[in-house]
């Protein structure tokens, strides 16, 4: 009677279920037990910049150009073709053009290139708006090409580059400030036991290590296509399991490729959000901590349960075979086992992550989630 293995079986999904509704009520929904257990050993962690570091709302600070194309026509077809991309600083073009009371074409033949750029036609103009790099290699640069000199734009500024049939034309010089709390969001994680943590960006290098100086990173990693943001992610294995943090379609793939991918899902773009394992409901990248805090005091708290458990039923396993336990004794003896490794398992409801400091859960209820 004493001899079932209640314990263990009860214990871990009562736990784990119970650490997944705890989390979501901070906004972090986790995808099952399994990525919950993976963010409990999480030793690095991988960042993308823009809309997830950086608060993903780029302005327009200046259009740089030359020749004939003047600035508002510039922005025109910059604006146009973005209309096609869901990448942050696109958006962020396309809602500047709309706010000048420009009217935007609808533009065809798009090809997006993550996290580099787009192609195609307006008005039956060859288009392409991207990175300096992307759109360079496509259409060459000149002497007599606008934007040549960039040497007088600010450190850290986003430059995008604009292309007009087969001709550098300009560049949107943008400003993308760091979120809120960022230094003490990155100062709590190495408290609880993040070892590493990188910037991976597709982002020029000058503007990486501008926007990141001061807050301690172990690497930036700039000028990175989807693809090689994998290998970074498939490299940092070696110092132990890997969370990759991104928000756009450029980022899927690493978040796919990590132990676990985290997803800003409030205005992150739906493939992302759908290769990841974890999604914050909230445009807070803060919520990185309390999540991984709830993991682990999860996975302790089922490890206790388990173990105490097992123990107990151990303890009844001897008394009964001495003689001490009835079958009656030793079935009640079970159930009561039961019931106190179910109750120490509900204990996960009311994990309190320190790293949200003086949050509590009725600051959850505030963002929309039930405490």
């Amino acid at each position: 009677m004493v001899a079932t293995p209640c314990p263990l079986i009860l214990a871990v999904p009562v736990a784990l279920v119970a650490g997944l509704s705890r989390a979501a009520q901070f906004g972090v929904l986790i995808k099952g037990a399994g990525p919950l257990e993976a963010m409990a050993r999480i030793r690095t962690l991988i960042l993308d910049k823009t809309g997830t570091l950086t608060d993903g709302r780029p302005r327009i600070v200046s259009i740089e150009h030359a020749g004939d194309l003047a600035k508002v026509d510039i922005l025109r077809f910059a604006a146009a073709l973005d209309q096609a991309s869901k990448h942050p600083v696109a958006q962020a073009i396309v809602a500047a053009a709309k706010a000048q009371g420009l009217v935007l074409p609808v533009p065809t033949d798009v090809a997006e290139f993550p996290g580099e750029g787009v192609v195609g036609q307006v008005e039956g103009h060859d288009v392409i708006v991207g990175g300096d790099g992307f759109v360079a290699a496509r259409v060459g640069r000149r002497g007599d090409d606008p934007g040549g000199d960039l040497s007088g734009i600010a450190a850290g500024s986003v430059l995008v580059a604009v292309a007009v049939d087969g001709r550098m034309t300009g560049h949107l010089v943008m400003s993308d400030p760091l979120r809120d709390g960022a230094a003490d969001m990155l100062a709590g994680l190495r408290r609880n036991g993040i070892g590493r943590i990188l910037l991976a960006t597709g982002d020029r290098a000058e503007v990486a290590q501008q926007v990141t100086k001061g807050l301690g990173l172990d690497g930036v990693r700039a000028g990175l296509t989807p693809d090689q943001k994998v290998l970074l992610v498939l490299s940092e294995r070696k110092n132990g399991p890997v969370m990759m943090v991104g928000d756009g379609v450029n980022d899927a793939p690493a978040l796919a490729a990590a132990d676990v991918g985290v997803a800003m899902g409030a205005r992150g773009a739906a493939a992302s959000a759908e290769a990841a394992d974890v999604v914050l409901l909230v445009d807070r990248v803060d919520r990185i901590g309390p999540g991984i805090e709830i993991a682990r005091a999860t996975r302790r708290i089922a490890l206790q349960s388990v173990m105490a458990g097992i123990g107990l039923s151990v303890l009844g396993m001897i008394a009964a075979a001495l003689g001490h336990l009835t079958p009656v004794q030793g079935a009640l003896l079970q159930e009561v086992i039961d019931i106190a490794v179910i109750l120490n398992a509900l204990r996960a409801l009311r994990i309190r992550p320190t790293a949200l400091g003086a949050d509590h859960p009725a600051q959850a209820r505030s963002a929309g989630f039930p405490a």
